[in-house]
């Protein structure tokens, strides 16, 4: 008996979940409060390794790092909403090949995005509770490029792969607008060579996840999908 004919012997259950309208904001809230929680830290963190500590001494950085991080979870749950909502709009014609790609990069992203923030909590709690300065300069310095890299090259590049799923998904299936898919070629191939350049490269993912949210949002789910030929 083939796959088809067991598939066409199964009964149509439908569903009975729906998603939410507001779950169509995700992808803004978490562009929104991803980027607020990056600039936060790039702008009250020193650039310079070897400075490791400087900023924990500066109470006003402090508050910012940890308004920074305490985004962070509530970015990532965001970001979770946002799959589903694509997912949800994607269909019936959905391909496995490419929703394990986009689903595994999404949740990796989430996953080292949390794993980083939380490496940075700890230096804060850390320092606090033994009067800042401290510990050995060593150890911050270790903090700081592990927190970097986890950041900056393997989430980055995972969002990298995540953004070219989405647009080779968006172009077969016609969700959002065409110029959007060009643009995320662009965004993914900046993030997977040019981490390096500049730090702010980094903003380019939730940017591009703005753009997108909006035109998912302002095209509504009740636009047919048509897949392309």
């Amino acid at each position: 008996m083939t796959n088809q004919t067991i598939e066409a012997d199964q009964p149509q259950i439908a569903s009975p979940l729906k998603t939410p309208r507001a779950a169509a904001l995700a992808g803004i809230v978490f562009s929104v409060l991803s980027i607020a929680s990056l600039v936060l830290i790039h702008l009250s963190t020193p650039a310079d390794p070897a400075k490791a500590g400087f900023w924990l001494h500066d109470p006003a950085r402090r508050t910012a790092i940890a308004v920074a991080l305490n985004l962070v979870p509530f970015a990532g749950i965001a970001f979770l909403w946002f799959l589903g909502v694509i997912r949800d709009r994607i269909g019936r014609h959905e391909d496995r090949f490419f929703a394990t790609i986009f689903i595994g990069s999404g949740l990796l992203f989430v996953g080292m995005f949390f794993v980083a923030a939380g490496i940075e909590g700890g230096i804060i709690t850390g320092e606090s509770a033994k009067s800042f300065g401290s510990s050995a300069p060593g150890t911050l310095v270790l903090g700081r490029d592990v927190s970097s890299a986890l950041i900056n090259i393997y989430a980055v590049r995972m969002s990298a792969v995540f953004t070219l799923t989405t647009v080779t998904i968006a172009r077969r299936t016609r969700i959002v607008a065409r110029w959007l898919t060009y643009a995320g070629v662009a965004v993914a191939l900046v993030l997977l060579i040019g981490t390096g350049i500049s730090v702010w490269v980094e903003l380019l993912f939730p940017a591009w996840i703005l753009a997108l949210s909006v035109d998912v949002l302002v095209a509504g789910r009740s636009a047919p999908i048509t897949p392309a030929g």
